[in-house]
């Protein structure tokens, strides 16, 4: 039997315990080693401290990044919070973003435009950690906590951030305190934040496609900003929810014809290890066509949509199988809607082009483009 994946803990359970220990560290006027901090998922965290620098004022420490075996690029880094006091007797905490840390460009994140990127959870964890250690000494107080990411500038330029307007820097983050190995929610809650940026920035139709080859067809056919597709992956279905849930009305998914045929069967997780039957789905909109049955025998036994496509082509009749199948992924992707959302699609392929669209697929991108 493998081992179980072990878990790791998000930059927010950094910052909060690094924060807590600074505060620890200023009132008793000892070092640490080690902090425990309860994450919200009421697992304990036991950092290491490292890197301990004290002034007059302030204390500084960083906690090193675990992620455990989630495959994250945050992993190993060292987060940095600077707790220093303000003698104002308010007993207030303020939490800063220093280097390494981004400031929100746009809207429809967790924090206002031009606040640090310090999300809610993280910010509510630093605050409970040091108001413990504040009621510990009876501090009367304020202390101002600046979370600081030495690397975090360069490696915000490979993640998501600029594309969702975070700039300077990565994110603190995190809702539980964990990290959940190989989960696929920090892609959902991307797709999440893309729909929601449109949506507060006036959007009316979400464009969406599965990946790069969607957003690349869009630019090249029809001269869409690529930048402003959301891509999907494989969560269909999901991002289907998302979309009705923000309130959009109506909605074009474009893309290429290997992850769109699957859609047309009603698959609304269009990974391989959830569902293919690719081959069938071309057979059957073949078949309606009345091609012979030998020719759906080599549909069928094709091995990649590619070959599927060019007997479909050789026959003459892969405009008509296609505009049936965008026309069943309309039907699916509004069912899944529950009737509250207007879908249109465009499938097409490298080597043909648009291979078929809805009805007002193309006038519905034209609204999109001019903004109306």
């Amino acid at each position: 039997m493998k081992d179980k994946l072990k878990k790791g803990f998000t930059t927010g359970s950094c910052s909060a315990a690094a924060a807590k220990a600074g505060a620890y560290m200023l009132l008793s006027g000892r070092d640490k080693e080690s902090i425990e901090i309860e994450t919200p998922a009421g697992i304990p965290y036991n950092a290491e401290l490292l890197d301990i620098t004290r002034g007059e004022d302030f204390v500084s420490c960083a906690v090193r990044k675990y992620s455990g075996d989630d495959p994250d690029i945050t992993n190993g880094i060292l987060i940095y919070v600077k707790t220093r006091v303000i003698p104002d007797g308010k007993q207030r905490v303020e939490i800063k973003g220093g280097k390494g840390v981004g400031v929100v460009t746009r809207p429809g994140l967790d924090q206002k435009v031009g606040n640090a990127a310090i999300n809610s959870v993280p910010r509510k964890m630093m605050e409970k950690e040091v108001r413990e250690v504040m009621e510990i000494f009876d501090f009367g107080d304020s202390f101002e906590l600046t979370v600081s990411v030495p690397e975090g500038e360069e490696i915000a330029e490979k993640t998501f951030n600029p594309r969702l307007g975070i700039e300077g820097g990565i994110s603190i983050i995190g809702t539980t305190g964990i990290v959940e190995p190989m989960s696929t929610k920090a892609i959902l809650d991307t797709i999440y934040v893309e729909l929601r940026q449109q949506k507060e920035e006036g959007a009316t139709v979400a464009v969406v496609t599965p990946g790069n080859y969607g957003q690349k067809f869009l630019f090249d056919e029809y001269g869409y900003d690529i930048d402003k597709a959301v891509k999907c992956s494989n969560f269909v279905g999901d991002t289907v929810d998302m979309v009705r849930k923000l309130g959009f009305k109506q909605m074009i998914f474009a893309g290429h014809a290997g992850k769109l045929v699957k859609v047309s069967g009603g698959i609304m997780n269009t990974h391989s290890k959830e569902a293919d039957c690719r081959m069938e789905i071309i057979a059957a909109a073949a078949a309606r066509c009345h091609v012979s049955e030998e020719k759906l025998n080599q549909i069928l036994d094709c091995a990649t949509t590619k070959e599927a496509c060019d007997i479909l082509k050789e026959l003459g009749i892969e405009k008509q199988c296609f505009k049936y199948m965008v026309d069943k992924i309309k039907y699916y992707l509004e069912k899944r809607a529950e009737g509250e959302l207007c879908v249109e699609s465009m499938i097409y392929m490298t080597e043909y082009g648009v291979l078929g669209k809805t009805q007002g697929a193309e006038s519905l991108l034209e609204k999109v483009k001019s903004n109306k």
